[in-house]
C-alpha cells in the first residue's frame, strides 16, 4: 500500500518507521514544509530514529511536504495532539480540494477526546473513516505497539475492517487481534484505558502516604497485591505521580466527559487531585528535614522528564518541584540524560537553576539530592563519591530505586515514598 501519514507526533513516527519496515510505501508529512535533511520530530526516541533512518535508506520511507504526497495513496493515517485540532480540519480541507478517488482509508489516531472523528468524517464524508487509539509508550514506543495483544479499532463496517487488516496485518495477522466496535465507543475506551491506569497510580501513592506514618514499608504491601494474579503489577508503583501530555490529557478529558454528563462521580477528581499531590511530596519532605529553611540552600535533583527513556517533560513532577524551591529561595542543580533542553526552553537562563551535562556535577555542594526520574544511571551511583561532593548527605528517593538500609549505612539520611 501507498500510506501518507501526517503529524510529527511519536505515534506518527512508530507508524511510519513500522508500515515502511513492512514493505508499505509511507509519505510523512506535516502541514507545513519540511525537507530530507532537516525532519523536526516532537519527539526523541533513539529506537525510533534509528529505524526511521533505516527505512529512509531503504527507500520505503520519504520525508515530504503536502504537495509531494502522491494522488495514489491507498490510506491516510493523522496523528496530533490535543493542540492541534484547528491542523487537522485545515489539512482536511486541502485534502478535498485534492483530485482524489474516493473513497480512501482515513485514520484518525490523534489524541483529541470524543466525536472528532465523527467530525472530521463531515468533512471527508465519501472516505472511510476509522479511529485508531494511540497505544503507543513513550520509553518502549515499537514495543508497546508491536507486542499489544489485542488492538482496538473504531470501525464496524466489514470491507472497512478488511482494508485495516490489511494495512496492519505485518503486525496483526490473525483476525483475534482486531476488537473492533463503533467510532465512539473506541474513543471512549481509549479514555476509560487511561483512567483505569491513573487510579491504579494514584491509589498505590495514596495507600504509600498511609503506609509511611504506620511505619510500613509500601513496596512490601505493593508485592503482596501483586501476587495476587486479579491485580498485576502494571502501573502499581508508588512514586511522585504520572505525568506525560497524551495520558494526562485522556484523564483530564475522562473527567471532563463525565461531569458533563450530569453523573455524580469524583473519583477521577480524586485521582487527578491525589496525583498533583504526589508531586510535590519530596518537596514536603525536604521542608520537613530542614524545618522549612531552606533559603539559601543548593539542591540537586537526577530526572526531569515524567518518565526514563523519553525528554517530555510535560507534566512532570519537576515543574512543581522548581516551583516550590525557588520560592523559598533554592539553587537547583539539574541533571537528564534527555530533557535539559526542553527544560532550558521552558525555563530560559537563571541563576537559581543550574543544569549540569555530568551526574556527578549536579550535586557539588549540594545540601540534598531528588530523584525524580528512575533512569537506569541513577540506580547504582558511586555512593563514596556523592558523600565527598555533597555538602549535606541527603538522598529523598522519588521512585523508590534504592535500599534504604544500605543507603543510610553509605551515610546518608534517606528518604523514599511511603518507606
Amino acid at each position: 500500500m501507498k500510506i501518507a501519514i501526517f503529524g510529527k507526533t511519536l505515534y506518527a513516527g512508530v507508524m511510519s518507521a513500522l508500515l515502511s519496515e513492512s514493505g508499505h510505501f509511507v509519505y510523512w508529512c506535516t502541514h507545513s514544509k519540511i525537507t530530507t535533511d532537516a525532519v523536526q520530530y516532537s519527539f526523541y526516541d533513539e529506537s525510533v530514529s534509528r529505524l526511521l533512518d533505516q527505512q529512509v535508506e531503504s527507500g520505503f520511507l520519504h520525508y515530504c511536504d503536502f504537495f509531494s504526497v502522491p494522488l495514489e495513496i491507498d490510506a491516510y493515517f493523522f496523528s496530533f495532539n490535543q493542540t492541534q485540532e484547528s491542523q487537522v480540519f485545515e489539512l482536511l480541507n486541502n485534502l478535498k480540494q485534492r483530485p482524489i478517488i474516493h473513497p480512501k482509508l482515513m485514520i484518525n489516531a490523534s489524541t483529541f477526546g470524543l466525536q472528532r472523528t465523527e467530525k472530521f468524517k463531515q468533512i471527508l464524508n465519501d472516505d472511510d473513516w476509522v479511529y485508531l487509539p494511540d497505544i503507543i509508550q513513550e520509553g518502549n514506543a515499537l514495543q508497546s505497539l508491536t507486542q499489544a495483544k489485542q488492538l482496538i479499532v473504531g470501525c464496524t463496517q466489514t470491507e472497512v475492517q478488511k482494508k485495516v487488516k490489511e494495512l496492519l496485518r505485518p503486525f496483526f495477522p490473525l483476525d483475534h487481534h482486531y476488537l473492533f466496535m463503533p467510532i465512539l465507543d473506541a474513543e471512549f475506551t481509549k479514555l476509560s484505558i487511561s483512567g483505569m491506569l491513573a487510579t491504579r497510580i494514584s491509589y498505590i501513592n495514596d495507600l504509600a502516604v498511609v503506609a509511611e506514618k504506620l511505619g510500613i514499608d509500601i513496596l512490601s504491601v505493593r508485592q503482596g497485591m501483586i501476587a495476587d494474579n486479579r491485580i498485576g503489577s502494571a502501573y502499581l508503583a508508588p512514586g511522585t505521580g504520572f505525568g506525560g501530555e497524551n495520558f494526562s490529557h485522556d484523564i483530564l478529558t475522562l473527567a471532563n466527559t463525565v461531569a458533563n454528563t450530569g453523573v455524580k462521580s469524583q473519583l477521577l477528581a480524586q485521582v487527578w487531585e491525589i496525583n498533583e499531590q504526589q508531586k510535590e511530596l519530596l518537596f514536603r519532605k525536604l521542608w520537613n528535614y530542614y524545618h522549612g529553611d531552606l533559603h539559601g540552600k543548593t539542591i540537586a535533583i537526577w530526572g526531569a522528564s515524567f518518565k526514563e527513556n523519553t525528554s517530555s517533560v510535560q507534566h512532570s513532577p519537576i515543574h512543581q518541584m522548581l516551583e516550590a524551591l525557588w520560592a523559598q529561595g533554592v539553587t537547583v542543580r539539574l541533571h537528564d540524560p534527555q530533557a535539559l533542553d526542553e527544560i532550558e526552553a521552558i525555563y530560559g537562563k537563571r541563576n537559581n537553576l543550574v543544569l549540569c551535562q555530568d551526574v556527578y556535577e549536579a550535586v557539588e555542594n549540594v545540601h540534598g539530592l531528588c530523584v525524580l526520574t528512575a533512569w537506569k544511571q541513577y540506580w547504582s551511583p558511586d555512593f563514596k563519591e556523592l558523600l565527598k561532593l555533597m555538602a549535606h548527605p541527603l538522598l529523598l528517593d522519588g521512585r523508590n530505586i534504592y535500599n534504604p538500609q544500605y543507603v543510610k549505612s553509605q551515610g546518608f539520611a534517606y528518604m523514599g515514598v511511603g518507606r
